[in-house]
């Protein structure tokens, strides 16, 4: 009894009951619609060309997840130290968010562009984007979650002499963890399509480049073994900012 309990709060149970219904979906689609491999190929189709062609897929995914955790690092920090730094200063804060709602408020991929010029087709253009999205979504979060912390308990922190950075680390940064985790989780996945979308629009290497070229080619199976391993990629990320979660967020 206890082990099934275990294995029903485990967050793995989910992914892999949605992963055999979305691979059911997927087969039975082709076999019930009599869908063309040029169409939607099958996924065994893709995982083996996967296979055959591992060592250029795991090139390009290694360029791909440096600017992702890059800029996914970056992002955070940047966007939680603002997010301190306007609690601390609420005048800042009436200045600051309207600007860094207005530049949100269109799609990040949009400056792209411009990145590209700025910083080069390197790694530091792709970087810069995925900060930039990471960033925002951190601000936003972990601003609201420290302003959550209990106002007796600020007050008594304030009788007793802390001062508001020592108030920040020890009662208000740990109240915001949760929002922080949340901001965190929302940041995996839009640090890989920033990242790919970034590529695809110019770069020298990664999953995007080569979905780019693949896609001009006509190389379908190219496309979509590029897109599994993306999305593999992101799930692992994602698996490991659960466990994160379960560490520092253990009260809730």
């Amino acid at each position: 009894m206890v082990a099934k309990r275990k294995l029903s709060a485990s967050p793995v149970v989910p992914v892999v009951l949605s992963v055999i219904v979305l691979l059911a979906a997927w087969e039975g689609a082709i076999l019930l619609f009599r869908i063309p491999p040029f169409v939607l190929p099958s996924l065994g189709a893709i995982v083996q060309h996967a296979f055959t062609d591992a060592g250029r897929l795991m090139a390009a995914l290694l360029a791909t997840l440096g600017e992702a955790l890059g800029g996914y690092a970056l992002g955070s920090v940047l966007g939680l130290l603002v997010a301190v730094v306007l609690l601390l200063a609420p005048p800042l804060e009436r200045v600051v968010m309207p600007l860094a709602v207005a530049v949100n408020a269109v799609p990040t991929v949009a400056y792209a562009p411009l990145f590209l010029i700025w910083f080069g087709l390197g790694a530091a253009s792709k970087i810069a984007l995925v900060a930039l999205a990471v960033g925002f979504t951190m601000l936003v979060n972990a601003l609201h979650g420290l302003k959550q912390a209990d106002l007796a308990a600020v007050n008594l922190m304030r009788s007793f002499g802390a001062g508001p950075l020592k108030i920040v680390w020890r009662l208000r940064l740990p109240v915001a963890m949760p929002s922080v985790v949340t901001a965190l989780r929302i940041g995996v996945p839009r640090s890989m399509i920033v990242a790919i979308v970034g590529e695809m629009l110019g770069a020298y290497a990664g999953l995007g480049r080569m979905i780019y070229e693949s896609t001009q080619q006509v190389d379908l199976l190219s496309v979509w073994s590029a897109v599994l391993v993306a999305s593999v990629a992101s799930m692992a990320f994602y698996g490991v900012l659960v466990w994160i979660d379960q560490k520092l967020v253990w009260w809730r």
